[in-house]
């Protein structure tokens, strides 16, 4: 660790950011107003700036990704899973066993949104306020016992009261398919689409469990970390203007959030996007059957559809991050994925394969959402800020996620040609609010450097712990 010898110039007694407001020095004096890191990195370095070489920072992350990202693939994978459990069990059984009529089924696959919907403000201000390994750790342990519970539904009403938790593609598919083969094979005194719930509830109480003991709060108290590097882990976030947490619920950011026409447009996305999410999740398993497949091949062909989505994100963030055009590549697999659709409506019936490999291209669709969360937490500063555009967003999934569903009518089948084309509507407006966002950031990203160009600019000394708003903190970069 290298230290500097000067100190960092005095600060000015306010300086003009680019919503006209004012930051003075009360900001600094009053620690609590600012991230929680400031006072760890005025401690450390005793008023000097730290600095890292690259082979430290090298160090640093490796270290981290290996300590966080295995599990965090895991978990993530699981919170998708979730989705896709009830498409299986729907060809499993399911159906029959809780005397599913009407349109039960399509009530199932959007109930479990609206527990969702309800939790998600709430939620999003108890990450702000609690530690955030801890209190993540405990709801995926919940979330597991839920999935649990599911195992123990006989009828509708109790499937509605237990909401929704599942299992999902590639892993689902196999595990789904293997039971399936073994209980017919085998007899079991348990229904097959049971044991899958039960299988996967237990394994996500197991994984809740080891979060709890592997995932920080933060940097500041990762057990895997020494004290030195634990500020040093601190110290290289510095240049991405976000800090790593205020514990302190902020009106004006909250206000400012609301005002941010980028808000509206996640939100937009997030809504739209998943009204195909939410009818394809539930009724991908019954769509394959509708291409004259049983409804065990459907089990073991929706497979190859979880790596179409593996590729495609891995391409798109690849491709994002190497051009430096995230939102931009993203864009393909909502392309791809339209395209996908359009083949599905006009292949004939007689085309199997064909429609089946149009299901496969529909699979690329996620790239863009995921494109979004990234920019949430890279594009959005201000704790307050960042916490309500996430649960606002995630209220717009919910809702996209409920009306989907209910797209596909049982009158409809086998081909769902109605729900089919609002899937290609939903994609095409879909990629024109992702132009729309690519836009507005590169403009207000020329309207910074122009700020920061300016006579009589200054920025602040550790200004990028004071907690400050994407809009508020002219030094702050917009990542495309």
């Amino acid at each position: 660790m290298a230290e500097k010898n000067e100190k960092s110039p005095p600060l000015p007694d306010s300086v003009s950011v680019d919503n006209g407001r004012h930051i003075d020095e009360r900001i600094l004096k009053h620690s609590h107003d600012a991230d929680v890191a400031l006072q760890a990195i005025q401690q450390a370095g005793d008023g000097q700036v730290i600095e890292i070489d690259a082979a430290t920072n090298k160090r640093l992350l490796r270290i981290i990704d290996w300590h966080l990202m295995p599990l965090m693939c895991v978990v993530y994978g699981m919170n998708y899973l979730d989705k896709t459990t009830i498409s299986y069990a729907s060809v499993m059984g399911m159906k029959k066993d809780l005397r599913l009529v009407g349109d039960d089924y399509q009530w199932l696959g959007s109930m479990f949104y609206f527990g969702y919907l309800g939790w998600e403000y709430p939620a999003s201000q108890l990450l702000q306020r609690m530690p955030l390994g801890k209190y993540s750790a405990i709801c995926v342990v919940l979330w597991g016992l839920v999935l649990s519970c599911f195992a123990a539904v006989e009828n509708f009403g109790g499937a509605v009261a237990i909401s929704f938790n599942g299992f999902g593609q590639i892993v689902g598919g196999a595990v789904a398919y293997g039971i399936a083969k073994g209980t017919d094979k085998n007899g079991s005194s348990i229904a097959p689409w049971k044991i899958v719930f039960l299988a996967t509830g237990l394994f996500t109480i197991c994984i809740g469990l080891v979060f709890l003991w592997v995932i920080p709060d933060n940097q500041l108290n990762a057990r895997w970390l020494s004290q030195e590097d634990r500020v040093l882990a601190v110290e290289r976030v510095r240049i991405n203007q976000q800090g790593i947490g205020n514990k302190h619920f902020k009106m004006y950011q909250f206000k400012e959030a609301l005002k941010d026409p980028m808000t509206w447009a996640f939100a937009f996305y997030a809504l739209v996007a998943d009204i195909p999410n939410g009818g394809i999740s539930n009724f991908f398993s019954q769509l394959i059957v509708s291409f004259g497949f049983t409804a065990e091949q459907s089990l073991l062909y929706g497979i190859p559809g979880g790596a179409v989505e593996v590729v495609a994100l891995i391409a798109s963030g690849f491709m994002g991050d190497w051009l430096g055009r995230r939102v931009m590549c993203s864009m393909g697999g909502l392309v791809t994925a339209m395209v996908g659709v359009i083949l599905i409506i006009a292949l004939p019936l007689a085309n199997n394969d064909g429609r089946l490999i149009g299901y496969y291209m529909t699979q690329a669709s996620p790239t863009p959402f995921v494109a979004l969360l990234s920019l949430i937490s890279s594009n959005v500063a201000g704790y307050t800020k960042k916490t309500t555009v996430a649960a606002i967003y995630l209220i717009s999934y919910c809702v996209g996620n409920i009306i989907g569903p209910q797209t596909f009518r049982p009158k409809d089948a086998p081909r769902y040609v109605p729900a089919e084309i609002t899937i290609v509507v939903c994609y095409g407006v879909c990629l024109i609010d992702l132009a729309f966002i690519w836009w507005w950031y590169s403009s207000q990203n020329k309207k910074k450097a122009m700020i920061r160009a300016s006579e009589g600019y200054a920025k602040l000394e550790n200004q990028e712990w004071l907690d400050l708003t994407d809009g508020e903190n002219a030094e702050f970069v917009y990542t495309l």
